[in-house]
């Protein structure tokens, strides 16, 4: 396993999803490698955080906004009445 291929493998490998011996490949490496050992911890927390936190709501201006852009873009695809 090298860097590369800790990177393809990080989300099953975060998941608990990896084949036994392609997880074993990738803790080997990430014993030998302090900077995959960031990635992962730095993901981990990163999907921990959000996965806790409430969402943000949007401000009203915000919100009005987005609401006339989907509307114009929407009704720019939609069948003509």
């Amino acid at each position: 396993m090298n860097c590369q291929g800790l990177i393809a493998e990080l989300t099953e490998y975060l998941d608990g999803a990896l084949d036994v011996s392609v997880r074993a490949d990738l803790e080997q490496h990430l014993m030998d490698c302090q900077n995959c050992r960031v990635v992962v911890n730095t993901t981990r927390k990163t999907i921990e955080i959000f996965c806790n936190a409430e969402p943000a709501p949007l401000p009203e201006d915000v919100r009005e906004r987005l609401h006339d852009a989907l509307v114009k873009r929407l009704g720019q695809r939609g069948p003509k009445i």
